[in-house]
């Protein structure tokens, strides 16, 4: 039997540029929300995001042409990792049959993240450019606001199932009514927050102003 020559030592592999262009969009993420909370988000530049995440600021115009753009996709990511570690992937506001109840409950939960700095700072942040930056505004509503607002047309959808709820309401409209409220409370600073506020609201919107029936 002829001698077999002997395989060549292997080397171990190259790093993947996969895994590594991960680890640094991840580091950008990290940096981008942690400057936002620290510094503000005026203070907040694509090279102190590159130099607190340890990449060249080159690396960060590859993927993205602004400091909103980082943090757009940061906060984006931040809300996915936060449902992934509260088990809430796919999330849908809980139908016990209480309507009164499961809305008091998620917008309980809405207030637990304002009051969050880490939400809080870079969602206030992205709110105030989408004011002079239409192109940004539109993008936060598509990916951000519209679908936490399909949840509870859903919800509504379902009340109005069970005869909950008028049939002929609106229920994109509706839910403004306890949804809008908070959202102005909390970035104008025009009162306090917190969950009292907000069942409040939730029963002013389901029972209105008119005075009940004894």
């Amino acid at each position: 039997m002829a001698a077999q020559k002997s395989a060549p030592k292997s080397e171990a592999p190259a790093p993947s540029s996969t895994r590594r262009s991960e680890k640094s969009r991840r580091a950008i993420y990290d940096a981008a929300l942690a400057l936002v909370v620290e510094v503000g988000y005026p203070r907040t530049t694509i090279e102190g995001i590159a130099a607190r995440a340890g990449v060249g600021k080159q690396t960060i115009y590859r993927w993205w042409s602004s400091k909103a753009e980082v943090l757009m996709e940061a906060f984006l990511d931040l809300g996915e990792e936060a449902a992934k570690a509260a088990g809430e992937e796919p999330y849908a506001i809980p139908d016990t049959g209480d309507l009164a109840a499961d809305l008091k409950g998620v917008l309980r939960a809405t207030i637990d993240q304002m009051t969050d700095p880490r939400f809080a700072a870079p969602a206030r942040a992205l709110a105030a450019e989408g004011l002079v930056n239409e192109a940004l505004s539109r993008e936060y509503v598509a990916k951000l606001l519209e679908p936490s607002l399909q949840l509870y047309v859903e919800r509504l959808r379902a009340a109005q199932e069970a005869g909950d709820v008028r049939p002929d309401i609106d229920p994109r409209i509706a839910l403004e009514l306890f949804v809008s409220p908070l959202a102005q409370r909390w970035l104008q600073y025009t009162g306090p927050i917190s969950y009292e506020y907000t069942d409040t609201l939730v029963d002013y919107a389901l029972h209105g102003l008119a005075p009940r029936a004894r």
